[in-house]
């Protein structure tokens, strides 16, 4: 858990540490991060909570008669970067947003899932963890500083130099974290080449989306430093593995982990049962905002380790969840569709409150299906009720705009901006003319 510092403790940690700059962190719709920048000399104002910022600006925001807005800084986030600047430090807080009258602005990615945090607080939930598992490519750049599409290595899973030719940016990343207080349990090459994956420790809702913002601007720095691009898209290689971001999900009471059931054959409580029922459920729903741009729908096809299926194992990889072998305290799902171009407060939020309308409504739990799913006909999948995820971006925001739960669980606000913008993109992305289309047609008509 973060510490809880006070004003002064922030005050003082700046002076001490030689900090020049504060970046006031917040995300827009998309999960972009962006940040207003000030001296520290106005740092006792922003603690304060009196920095304004223009949200007429921002994706999904407002519009520009109801522009003026408060950066509202948690002091648990107060993090000074590693990197030096020849003016000193640059520290961040993260923000959450206000409108002029001091209420939440509804439309803060942040303040939906601290709100849907809270509902799981009034059904009797101390803490939801999540531990996640962002994955990432990187890729050379070329004289002129643009990045191309040549992966820097030609590894796969597990290897190490000469083969990962990646492996000391990779640690270097993995140091920065540790050196900002990330708890990183794993870092390792991925399946594709020039795939990387680095996981850290699980923690509350709230900390865990902070942590994969924060996590995403490292990674694009210290790879920035070894003269290489990194990018959380989905897929950007055709015909190697895509790059996702499992989600291992877990319910808490004052007592220990609510998923957990000793006398229970798999080891899994009904509570366990019944949020997973409520993922299958609602998975159509929140796969626009799991899986949140065009791209994202080239990886979550058969054949490259990505589900496609809304089904749950405990023993194999090919359907939407999975429940890993751990028990006790440990005891988990893991959902295996959402990708690292998400924004993960909404991500989260979602998955929290499809997993709490499981409980709510006692849901039943399908039986596993521990078969692979990729090798089934379209009959045996049927046979047992196993259904596909939403094919296209167009497909999953249909699904999700008939969702009842999650629109609640968004607010009208973001519902209606994502859905926007989203139809936008989708509409723009279908009247591209690609150069597939061209070599396959072209010549032959």
């Amino acid at each position: 858990m973060r510490k809880q510092y006070t004003k002064e403790e922030i005050l003082n940690h700046a002076e001490s540490s030689n900090v020049r700059y504060i970046r006031l962190q917040f995300t827009d719709l998309l999960g972009i991060v962006k940040n207003v920048e000030i001296p520290v000399d106005q740092l006792g104002k922003a603690l304060d909570n009196k920095i304004m910022f223009d949200g007429s600006s921002i994706e999904g925001f407002v519009r520009i008669e109801e522009s003026d807005m408060y950066l509202v800084p948690d002091y648990s986030t107060w993090l000074v970067f590693p990197w030096d600047t020849p003016q000193g430090k640059i520290a961040r807080l993260i923000c959450d947003i206000h409108l002029p009258d001091g209420t939440p602005f509804p439309g803060d990615p942040r303040s939906v899932l601290k709100q849907t945090v809270e509902r799981a607080k009034e059904l009797g939930f101390s803490s939801f963890n999540v531990g996640s598992e962002p994955e990432f490519f990187l890729f050379k750049i070329d004289e002129n500083g643009n990045p191309t599409d040549q992966v820097n290595d030609e590894g796969g899973y597990f290897d190490w130099a000469p083969l990962d030719l990646g492996e000391n940016c990779r640690r270097d990343i993995v140091l920065t974290l540790e050196h900002m207080g990330f708890e990183v349990e794993a870092s390792h090459h991925e399946v594709a080449p020039g795939q990387h994956e680095i996981d850290f420790k699980y923690t509350d809702a709230l900390e865990a989306a902070d942590n994969i913002a924060t996590f995403r601007l490292v990674v694009k720095t210290v790879a920035r430093q070894h003269g290489l691009h990194a990018t959380f898209m989905a897929k950007p290689v055709y015909g190697i593995n895509g790059s996702g971001m499992h989600a291992h999900l877990s319910l808490f009471k004052e007592d220990g982990n609510a998923f957990y059931d000793e006398s229970d054959e798999m080891g899994l409580s009904v509570t366990a049962r019944h949020f997973l029922a409520g993922i299958l459920e609602h998975a159509p729903g929140f796969t626009a905002i799991c899986n949140p741009t065009v791209n994202s729908y080239k990886r979550l096809v058969p054949g490259y380790e990505a589900p496609s299926y809304i089904a749950w194992s405990g023993k194999n990889r090919s359907p939407l969840v999975r429940v890993p072998a751990a028990r006790g305290q440990s005891t988990r799902i893991e959902v295996r569709s959402p990708d690292p171009t998400c924004n993960p407060y909404l991500a989260i939020a979602t998955l929290l409150a499809a997993g709490l309308d499981g409980i709510e409504r006692n849901l039943p739990l399908a039986p596993p299906v521990n078969r692979n799913i990729y090798i089934m006909s379209d009959a045996e999948k049927e046979e047992v009720g196993i259904r596909s995820l939403p094919p296209t971006l167009n497909d999953a925001i249909d699904a999700l705009a008939k969702d009842e739960v999650l629109r609640e669980a968004l607010g009208q606000h973001v519902l209606l901006h994502f859905i926007e913008a989203k139809k936008i993109e989708y509409n723009i992305y279908r009247t591209q003319v690609t150069e597939w289309e061209k070599d396959q047609y072209l010549h032959l008509y």
